[in-house]
């Protein structure tokens, strides 16, 4: 399905710039980070008490504080160092920062790409079919697609959560099951609600995409002669307007997967992604004591910014190799 000519601009854009290289390398990073975690992680993520003999937490290399204590009936401050066992410290729980980190990559990553995919399946068919027939089946299905992009994507996230719940499904995790890391979680939470909701919001996205494709396409010549021979609608839509339809769906799936991490960390933020382990989850525990210890909401911030860069670096790269005539930013 991917042309010579497709991917000669994808070598050649890559080797010519640096930008593709820093994401595919971030990118990489983090998705073994991701798969790997349970090996990674020095932790029990879900374990708490890893405070200092003071019983405060840990601060990482470099963040050394002081923090009050009542002793003998008087109020001390008492300076926490670091420790070698907690790389990123601990935050206000005692869980280690360096593990939920690790792990919390995990749930961005799955719920950005599973709920990509799953708005390509709803999103993409819906707008081919609008697109290619046009008249009252294109009305209404656009119309529906209208009514949903009235309302803003975290508010339209929150309502459906509020229908269908907060709904993790735990998995087993092959890495601990098969056990090559004892004392790890054996099942690994992933916020169902929020990756169904999340793809029910950004599908209208490539629903009026691929309809602009295909009432582009449906004019061409060889879907004419197509038509000609005998061929069906729906051979039709498989066969000739989907494949010529890819270049900007692609593109646009690479800018929604970073749309649907900021997405995740903004509902796990606010309590709605039904998993603790998650980098938005992280920054709400954090951001009670940013002044004090901020290590606890920086750490999984960084995380959410990598994340984001790297997959619109990507995207970029994919823009500029499969459609030439559109000129980026750094150009």
């Amino acid at each position: 399905m991917i042309s010579d000519r497709v991917r000669s601009n994808l070598t050649s854009t890559f080797s010519e710039s640096l930008l593709p290289k820093l994401g595919l390398l971030l990118l990489v990073s983090i998705v073994l980070m991701a798969v790997f975690a349970p090996m990674l992680a020095t932790h029990d993520p879900t374990r708490t008490g890893h405070y200092s003999d003071q019983g405060a937490p840990y601060p990482p290399p470099g963040f050394d504080y002081t923090t009050q204590i009542s002793q003998d009936g008087e109020i001390q401050e008492i300076e926490v160092e670091p420790t070698s066992e907690h790389y990123l410290g601990t935050n206000t729980a005692g869980q280690d920062v360096y593990s939920r980190f690790v792990y919390g990559a995990r749930v961005s990553l799955l719920v950005g790409f599973t709920a990509t995919v799953l708005a390509l399946f709803i999103g993409v068919p819906v707008g081919l079919v609008a697109g290619y027939y046009g008249g009252r089946v294109d009305d209404v299905l656009m119309r529906v697609a209208d009514t949903m992009l009235a309302f803003p994507a975290l508010v339209l996230a929150l309502a459906l959560i509020g229908i269908f719940g907060e709904s993790p499904i735990w998995v087993p995790d092959p890495i601990v099951v098969a056990g090559l890391a004892p004392g790890m979680p054996e099942s690994i939470p992933i916020p169902g609600t929020v990756t169904i909701v999340a793809a029910l919001v950004i599908w209208v996205w490539f629903a009026r995409v691929a309809r602009g494709e295909a009432m582009s396409i449906r004019s061409e010549g060889y879907v004419k002669a197509a038509r000609s021979f005998g061929a069906s609608n729906r051979r039709i839509l498989i066969d000739h307007v989907l494949p010529n339809s890819l270049t900007p769906i692609i593109v646009l799936a690479t800018i929604q997967v970073a749309v649907i991490i900021l997405l995740e960390a903004s509902l796990a933020y606010l309590g709605f992604s039904g998993t603790t382990l998650s980098w938005g989850y992280e920054i709400e525990r954090g951001q009670d004591v940013l002044r004090t210890r901020p290590w606890v909401a920086m750490f999984p911030g960084i995380g959410i910014v990598l994340a984001v860069i790297s997959v619109n670096l990507l995207g970029d790269w994919f823009r500029d190799a499969l459609d030439p005539n559109i000129e980026g930013e750094g150009h």
